[in-house]
């Protein structure tokens, strides 16, 4: 059994704790409660031979006053950058994250989720916004905590990045 640590970063509210919700337990509540500090949880999943066991660190979310601290994704395999597709700077500071950690961390496997794929009507971010990453060759998902789209998805091609 492989352990990997894999730490969920992106602004407050675009659903971080809620993805890992709905793939540790696949449950979502409407409830917000924010995140204080870190919050650890694992899940174990099959990862082509390897049985891993994926310990997701889901950080607090960076807003104006808080920053998210760089120092927690120490030891991590990878990282997904969370977005929220109905606000379009939580795209900004995923980009802005991602830098920081280029900088602070180095070289590092990440995934991009845009999050509330439900909600597809209110969206602020633009696909050609996500079409120019993926052809940087950004990993770019869309999701949606709430109805579980495209979460397996996301959390199995994290594991896949981390044992690479």
């Amino acid at each position: 059994m492989i352990a990997k640590k894999i730490c969920m970063v992106g602004a407050y509210g675009v659903g971080k704790t809620s993805l890992v919700k709905r793939f540790v337990d696949s449950i979502f509540s409407d409830k917000y409660l924010t995140t204080v500090g870190v919050k650890i949880d694992k899940k174990q999943l099959r990862v082509g031979a390897e049985d891993v066991t994926l310990m997701l660190w889901d950080l607090a979310g960076e807003d104006a006053v808080t920053e998210v601290r760089l120092s927690h994704l120490r030891g991590a395999s990878a990282y997904v950058l969370v977005a929220d597709g109905t606000r379009g700077p939580t795209l900004d500071t995923a980009l802005d994250l991602q830098k920081r950690v280029r900088d602070v961390i180095g070289s590092l496997p990440f995934v991009l989720v845009v999050n509330k794929t439900d909600l597809r009507d209110k969206w602020e971010i633009r696909q050609e916004s996500l079409d120019k990453l993926s052809a940087e060759g950004w990993p770019v998902f869309l999701s949606s905590a709430k109805s579980g789209a495209g979460v397996e998805d996301l959390f199995l091609r994290v594991a896949e990045k981390s044992i690479v």
